[in-house]
């Protein structure tokens, strides 16, 4: 059985103006230069556990597994303040990466800001991951996780799992006034709970159970996504298919 709420509210309505002037240009004075393409990455480490921070201000992210070491990217732009930081550091068994766009400051002219990051499936991950303006695509699948936190700013940004996640944990999206699109595999259980800002909330192939969403696969797989939105996101889309 598929169930479909809608809430809208009004504040949401400039949030694809903001997009449009944001996604194309920031008037506020950086020429660009030529466009580079420069590849990073980091070794496995003997960390048990490592917390990925991942932080872009505009431009295009592609984050997913298949990293053979703990990170592997790419990374095309061209304004030269804006060349991301790649860090690691250790404590312990605890790891701490960090791939981070340092100068958030805007540009004038087409800029471009395109990257490719992928980490290791077999780590055990807490991934945080802040977005501006833009679009994301966030690919879990296959990823060891423990934890995922999604903070949004006005761009669009897409969750998805081409295979199974290896384990259950909870996905906390925050903030902004763009949309979120977020899609489960049928057969991986995945209970929802919106509140507080959302302009308006899309749920597919899930069951309304008191202030929650549930799909049919929730309570009886061994993994299952926990999925908790809040503040003020433009447009919330939940699918399990």
């Amino acid at each position: 059985m598929t169930s479909k709420s809608v809430r809208k509210a009004s504040p949401f309505a400039l949030a694809p103006l903001l997009l449009s002037l944001t996604a194309c240009s920031l008037n506020i004075g950086q020429p660009v230069g030529e466009t580079r393409t420069e590849t990073r990455s980091v070794d496995l480490p003997k960390a048990e556990i490592v917390h990925a921070d991942v932080k872009m201000a505009a431009g295009e992210l592609t984050l997913r597994g298949g990293a053979e070491k703990l990170m592997e990217g790419e990374f095309r732009y061209n304004v030269d303040s804006w060349k991301p930081e790649v860090k690691y550091e250790q404590t312990g068994f605890r790891g701490q990466l960090s791939v981070v766009q340092s100068n958030a400051s805007g540009t004038t002219g087409n800029v471009v800001n395109n990257w490719t990051v992928k980490l290791n499936d077999s780590m055990a991950t807490d991934l945080d991951a802040s977005l501006g303006a833009g679009e994301a695509r966030l690919d879990l699948g296959g990823l060891t996780l423990r934890s995922v936190n999604v903070k949004m700013g006005a761009g669009q940004t897409e969750i998805k799992f081409g295979s199974a996640p290896k384990h259950s944990f909870d996905l906390n999206i925050r903030g902004g006034v763009g949309e979120a699109t977020v899609r489960i595999p049928k057969d991986v259980g995945a209970i929802a709970k919106a509140k507080g800002g959302i302009g308006e909330i899309s749920v597919h192939g899930m069951n309304k159970e008191g202030d929650s969403w549930v799909n049919e696969a929730y309570g009886r797989a061994k993994v299952a996504v926990r999925i908790d939105v809040q503040g003020g996101i433009g447009q919330i889309n939940i699918y399990s298919e």
